[in-house]
């Protein structure tokens, strides 16, 4: 799987947020803590306040915030918000491709692949990311050294 600048910028932004407090945080400010290109990510966070994760205000006093508390925004939430489908095939949900012969067990592997991203990108939320507290689950298949092999 690929993580688009999208979806990279997306979920720092909200994890950057979140440690600044409640109160409304400008987009310039998160930009600058992240070292993310500042019209990019006014793009993004549009699409975060349209997705229902950020609520924002204009103005001098103005700026973002989150929706919710970041213990329910999981990591699965903001790429979708950013990309879409968490897996997709050709645009399509992967259950509703179908392939003949040989490659007929294709589409279960589709599925399978984003039922695996689900394990971990569902279950671990902004809350997770400032606490420095990964689930049990994600922290054993980071630990595993063959996660870090480059082929």
């Amino acid at each position: 799987m690929q993580i688009s600048a999208k979806a990279d910028y997306a979920v720092r932004a909200l994890t950057e947020l979140a440690a600044q407090g409640g109160g409304p945080v400008k987009g310039e400010r998160l930009a600058a803590a992240q070292q993310i290109p500042p019209k990019f990510l006014e793009a993004i966070l549009a699409q975060l306040r349209q997705a229902g994760l950020l609520l924002s205000r204009r103005g001098a006093e103005g700026g973002y915030w989150l929706a919710r508390p970041p213990s329910e925004i999981s990591i699965a939430d903001v790429i979708r918000a950013a990309d879409g489908p968490l897996a997709s095939v050709r645009g399509q949900r992967p259950e509703t491709v179908s392939y003949d012969g040989a490659a007929r067990r294709l589409t279960e592997v589709w599925v399978a692949l984003r039922a695996s991203l689900r394990t971990v990108l569902e279950v671990v939320t902004i809350q997770d990311l400032l606490d420095g507290s990964l689930p049990p689950q994600v922290r054993a298949l980071a630990a595993d050294p063959s996660a870090r092999m480059t082929r």
